[in-house]
Order: C-alpha cells, then sequence, then structure tokens
C-alpha cells in the first residue's frame, strides 16, 4: 500500500514539472491590441502544448477573433484579474450608430442556463463571493430589436432606432434595453427581430437611448472562464467550492462537507438551514422538473437584479 501511495506521489510530481516546464515554454501572444494572450487562452499559431484549445482565439487582419456559435467576434480585453473575456460582434461599427449586430445571441445560447449543468468554456454568469454571502451573477444584459405594426406609446421602454437604423422591414422599429423580455411586457403586434448582448452597465431599461445602446454595443459582452482558474488554482478536490471574491479581487476556495442526512454537500460549518434549501431545491426539481424551476429561478433573478439596479439609482441620485 505504501508503495502504491509513492508511485503515485512521483507520477504527480512529474505531470507537475513536465507541465511547468511547458508552461515556461509559452510566451505570452499578441495580435493587434490585444498584447496579453496567455493560458488559458492561445493563438492558433502557438505551440501546440500551449493554452488549452477550447479556448482558442484566431489572428485575422491584426485582430483578434474568437469563434463562438457559429459567429465570429472581434476580442475587445482579457481580464486576467477578474477572469473575463470582453467581445463584440463585428457588425457594430464606430462611429455611425446605423451599424447592427451581426447574430442573433442571447444567454439561452449558452449551455450553463441559470448556473445548472455547467459545461461551457465561457459562461454567462459568474459565481462571485461578497459580504452577504456567494451568488451566481449575470454578465450582461440583453438589447432586443423588436418589429411592431403600429406605433408603441411606451416610449421610455420602447426605444425608436428610426434616427439611426435604416430597416427594410415594414412597421416600425424599437429597441429595448433589459435582463429579459417577458412575453407579457412583449407589445401586441411587436415581435423580437434581433437580439444581442452588452456588459456596459450604464444602461437604465427605462430612461436609455438609442445613442446608449450603441455605445452599449460597440463595448461588448464579457464571458467568464473562472471555472477554468478554478479547477487550475484553487479545487484541491472535486468538493470545494470556489468563487471570485470581489473585495479582494482574488480567488476564493470554501471546502465542502458531506450534510448531517449524508445525503449532500455544503459549505463546512454552515449549518443545516443551507441544507434544508438544497433539498426543498431538489424535491422541487423532482416535482416540478427542471424546466419549472428554471423559470422560477429566471423571474427571482431578474427580480433580484432590477432591485438592485434601482437600489444603485436611489443611491446615486440621493448623493
Amino acid at each position: 500500500m505504501l508503495l502504491v501511495i509513492f508511485l503515485v506521489f512521483v507520477v504527480q510530481q512529474i505531470c507537475a514539472t513536465h507541465e511547468q516546464e511547458h508552461s515556461m515554454d509559452c510566451p505570452t501572444s499578441s495580435c493587434g491590441k490585444i498584447t496579453n494572450i496567455s493560458r488559458p487562452f492561445r493563438l492558433k499559431r502557438d505551440p501546440i502544448h500551449c493554452g488549452d484549445s477550447k479556448y482558442e482565439l484566431d489572428c485575422e487582419n491584426n485582430v483578434t477573433v474568437l469563434y463562438l456559435f457559429s459567429g465570429k467576434y472581434h476580442v475587445q480585453a482579457i481580464n486576467y484579474n477578474n477572469f473575463t473575456i470582453r467581445v463584440v460582434d463585428p457588425g457594430v461599427e464606430e462611429p455611425s450608430c446605423s451599424s447592427l449586430p451581426r447574430y442573433f445571441l442571447s444567454e439561452s445560447n449558452f449551455s450553463d442556463g441559470y448556473f445548472i449543468d455547467v459545461v461551457a468554456p465561457c459562461l454567462s454568469y459568474q459565481y462571485q463571493s461578497h459580504q452577504s454571502g456567494p451568488e451566481w451573477n449575470s454578465l450582461w444584459k440583453h438589447i432586443i430589436y423588436l418589429n411592431c405594426s403600429h406605433p408603441v406609446s411606451e416610449k421610455n421602454k420602447y426605444v425608436n432606432t428610426a434616427p439611426c437604423v435604416k430597416w427594410q422591414s415594414k412597421g416600425y422599429m424599437y429597441a429595448t434595453a433589459a435582463d429579459y423580455l417577458t412575453a407579457a411586457e412583449l407589445k401586441v403586434g411587436c415581435g423580437v427581430k434581433l437580439v444581442s448582448l452588452t456588459s456596459w452597465w450604464g444602461l437604465d431599461a427605462n430612461e436609455s437611448s438609442y445613442t446608449d445602446m450603441n455605445r452599449a454595443l460597440l463595448y461588448g459582452f464579457e464571458m467568464s472562464w473562472l471555472h477554468f482558474a478554478c479547477d487550475h488554482q484553487c479545487r484541491k478536490s472535486s468538493d470545494d467550492e470556489c468563487s471570485f471574491n470581489t473585495s479582494t479581487l482574488k480567488l476564493q476556495c470554501a471546502p465542502l462537507c458531506q450534510d448531517k442526512f449524508g445525503i449532500l454537500l455544503v459549505r463546512c460549518g454552515k449549518g443545516i438551514q443551507i441544507q434544508l434549501k438544497l433539498i426543498i431545491f431538489m424535491a422541487l426539481c423532482s416535482i416540478l422538473g427542471l424546466g419549472v424551476v428554471r423559470r422560477i429561478l429566471r423571474i427571482i433573478f431578474s427580480f433580484i437584479f432590477r432591485y438592485r439596479d434601482m437600489v444603485t439609482a436611489v443611491s446615486l441620485s440621493t448623493m
């Protein structure tokens, strides 16, 4: 038994040394304005052992490109401090506000859904630790283009695109900025024509102009690769919880322990309250189905984000 443990230890040390030597052979790559391309990202021209193939970028006409859902997006920044990459739809161009996103893209495209069954290299949510505790935070808002058969009176939310965008479609064209748009919020006679994403938080769902929305599209949207960093820098075992601490701007690890019932893994020392919440969640999934629970979570998170934005707006107005 001791011999087996010793051999396993030796193999781990050899693999770790081999990986470290390979990483030393991988200098930072650059393409255009993106000068800090390093693990997990890589350029196609980089040596095969550099970076991760799931995070491969291309350099086309001196522009760093990310291929995503059969679309090609221009990379604006890679942030190794908060583990995000920001990209922009190539259809949106400066300085004209008449340009439109080339691709139809929404949160439903991402396989992480609402933090369930996480498998995608880059995710739409990031698990962050705050003073109140860890939670999943959305990284963007949707900008939704609508084609309506008649004028819409709710002009604060439905912004007319006519001064900038020339559509070939008949009817009246509007844009709205929101976390998402429910069927109840969709006006009669209006249909969704195009959806794009932004991580620019200067948007107000009830007061933004189309100039603001165009500026938000030019900023682009962020995606998180925090789970890759957690797997390689934080987790010592699969039973560790990993999040991004927004105060220290570092990864935060918390060991998970088996609950008192021997059913679930929960944060060590958190007691029965969290265990009961998780049991209730699993029971809801079993009774109502995962799809229904996802829709319920979507409504809850939307309310939380809207309340947070409202509190922030009130706080700023009183300063």
